[in-house]
């Protein structure tokens, strides 16, 4: 099975930006760890703080990845054009926020990604990875 990890705005910054809404520990890092304990998944990982970006990349993983983990960051309270890539493609997405948006400014109270998605894992930091896997394996 392949799994694609994909982080919007600001994620390649984990471990070093807001450390107490974020953590401390660098996604790269992270990384091999959900690596080493999914050694039977393929684990591919992309990062970028380009809005089209992950669009073509979400559009690319048609009948690559048989499932998403996506982290549009603040994108997924204001994308429209992410919302529709989401929409089209034919891959379960599931929804990713280290933070829990609900407990943040009201405008991150609102997904526009989030109706199309399998789901949405928000607030256990970067466990919601690991969750995520978890629940596309199921």
């Amino acid at each position: 099975m392949r799994v694609l990890i994909i982080n919007g705005p600001n994620l390649n910054l984990t471990g070093k930006r807001e450390k107490e809404i974020y953590g401390a520990t660098g996604f790269e890092s992270f990384l091999e760890e959900l690596r080493n304990e999914f050694r039977d998944l393929d684990i591919e990982y992309f990062q970028t703080n380009l809005e089209g970006g992950i669009i073509d990349r979400i559009q690319a993983a048609e009948g690559i990845a048989d499932g998403i983990v996506l982290n549009a960051g603040g994108y997924t309270h204001t994308s429209v054009a992410i919302s529709d890539a989401v929409r089209a493609t034919g891959i379960p997405v599931v929804e990713v926020h280290i933070s829990n948006i609900f407990a943040r400014e009201d405008y991150r109270h609102v997904s526009l990604t989030g109706p199309y998605v399998a789901g949405i894992i928000s607030g256990f930091g970067l466990k919601v990875y690991r969750l995520a896997i978890l629940a596309l394996l199921a």
